[in-house]
């Protein structure tokens, strides 16, 4: 198969973007004993920080706002949290080691989930930047960590217990294809889904459909409340440009990048989290006053914020830049498009270009998406009362 040149152009820079981790793999020997980076009665676990948030305003000192948290063993559901590439490992895949930068991001972008569920994150041999040259020879490391992780999860931990899976960019890779060999097949851990959070990852859909790309039986969310289904989308400050990495099925990007064969009759899944929370209102981007550990997702996240770090006494911060958006079509890629509100309100930076506001796709509009996964799983207790 000859390549264009635009592809021959664009492929590396998208395996560099996430991976290219679900390719196919020679064999490999089995994964040895999960390594966990968040698991219930953990010591210095770092999806356990606390929750309170300063609101920063433009106008005065802000407003400091804690959501409650019930103790682990009271939680009636689990999360199973599978973090994006962030290692700075300079090897083929990343060494199974709770590093700093991975600490980093499960503070970054799974903690605020606690607040509704038990959590459970694995560490996992994930592509490293440098490693992406050989995706096809090192990416079954990195499933083999998280499939083996989610087997001991479901024999020693879970007791029929339901459970939300989250994911962002490989997180989310990694889930996808989780989903759709072991969990859509299954009807019984489909009726323990009580949703599935995944982020910045392409998950694919028919079109006009909430069903038939990526999963069979597990659909997109599309109303508030709803359980068992999958939330997903691409964050943008503006449209895209002629190459994006986010939104758009394109045959060649979809099949080498992500795993599925794109093109005519799929979409890329963006499901709206103001109709699914029931929060239309306006919002902004939430995260960890302490710096996140040194690395090229450090400098990332202090360019895309203007090298302009907010703080706070509080554990978490939201600047005061607000914003509103929602789904849209656009440049024919499938997004999730913000501008802001009021001449106080910057639009970020984004980093890289064809990535979009990928890096804040998880904080941007944060506690609409805990308040969506709250009320899933109220819903499905209810259900299943």
């Amino acid at each position: 198969m000859r390549l264009s040149i635009r592809t021959r152009l664009v492929l590396p820079a998208v395996a560099a973007a996430l991976g290219a981790v679900v390719l196919s793999a020679p064999p490999a020997s089995a994964a040895p004993e999960p390594t966990w980076l968040c698991r219930p009665g953990a010591a210095d676990n770092p999806c356990e920080i606390p929750l309170d948030t300063t609101y920063q305003s433009t106008s005065g000192p802000g407003t400091v706002v804690t959501p409650p948290r019930e103790p682990e063993s009271e939680r009636p559901v689990d999360c199973f949290y599978v973090y994006p590439t962030v290692t700075n490992a300079v090897t083929p895949n990343a060494p199974r080691q709770a590093a700093p930068v991975i600490v980093s991001i499960a503070k970054y972008q799974a903690a605020p989930f606690s607040q509704h569920c038990r959590m459970f994150a694995p560490v996992y041999r994930q592509v490293s930047l440098p490693g992406i040259a050989l995706a096809p020879v090192t990416s079954k490391p990195a499933f083999d960590d998280v499939l083996a992780a989610w087997k001991q999860y479901l024999a020693q931990d879970n007791a029929g217990r339901g459970f939300v899976l989250i994911g962002h960019s490989q997180g989310t890779l990694m889930l996808r294809r989780l989903i759709r060999d072991h969990i859509d097949t299954d009807p019984q851990l489909r009726d323990r889904l009580v949703g599935a959070v995944l982020m910045g990852g392409n998950v694919t859909v028919k079109k006009g459909d909430t069903i038939g790309g990526d999963f069979q039986h597990v659909p997109l969310c599309t109303a508030q409340g709803q359980h068992g289904c999958v939330v997903a989308y691409s964050t943008f400050a503006r449209p895209p440009g002629l190459v994006s990495f986010f939104g758009r099925t394109d045959p060649d990007l979809a099949s080498l990048a992500f795993g599925f064969t794109g093109g005519r009759g799929f979409e890329i899944a963006c499901t709206d989290p103001a109709v699914l929370s029931g929060d239309s209102g306006e919002f902004g981007i939430t995260v960890p006053s302490e710096p996140f550990a040194p690395g090229p997702i450090t400098f990332g996240i202090a360019l895309s914020m203007g090298f302009k770090l907010p703080t706070a006494e509080t554990t978490w911060v939201s600047p005061p830049d607000r914003y509103r958006g929602g789904c849209r079509t656009e440049a024919r890629a499938s997004i999730f498009r913000f501008d802001p509100v009021g001449p106080d309100s910057k639009r970020p930076p984004e980093f890289p270009p064809t990535w979009g506001t990928h890096l804040f796709d998880m904080n941007l509009g944060l506690e609409k998406l805990t308040s969506i996964v709250g009320q899933q799983t109220t819903a499905w207790l209810a259900d299943h009362a």
